[in-house]
């Protein structure tokens, strides 16, 4: 079996210190590929902490490790993140169904990927969004 290592982050507003959401990290070194899920405090969906979270975890795959892939995923229930994942420029790969037990309840998780060759653009758009 590949070796997999996951790494969980907290996300901390600087101006606060309260903690607004969590990253996990799977990383496939010897794939080159990474899975990212994240969850955010309400107040922080369709914000520019999330998304400037989502650049930096990606700009650190591609850019340090050396992924070909980073995939995103999400509860096929959360639209909103779907359309989140969707507006990183990233392309939806598919559903898998009833693919987590969590809570009791059997959800679908979809699955979306950014690949090598397609982050230098939404690198560029991204920064621009966030930094301009």
């Amino acid at each position: 079996m590949a070796r997999r290592d996951s790494i969980v982050f907290a996300q901390i507003w600087r101006e606060t210190g309260r903690a607004i959401g969590s990253t996990r990290l799977d990383v496939r070194p010897a794939d080159r590929q990474v899975e990212i899920g994240a969850t955010f405090a309400r107040d922080y969906w369709r914000t520019a902490a999330n998304t400037e979270s989502k650049y930096l975890f990606l700009r650190h795959c591609f850019g340090t490790l050396g992924c070909m892939r980073v995939a995103l995923k999400t509860d096929g229930r959360n639209v909103r993140s779907q359309e989140a994942i969707a507006r990183l420029g990233a392309v939806r790969e598919g559903t898998l169904r009833k693919h987590m037990n969590v809570r009791g309840y059997q959800h679908d998780t979809v699955y979306f990927s950014i690949l090598d060759s397609e982050w230098p653009p939404i690198r560029t758009r991204l920064a621009a969004r966030l930094y301009a």
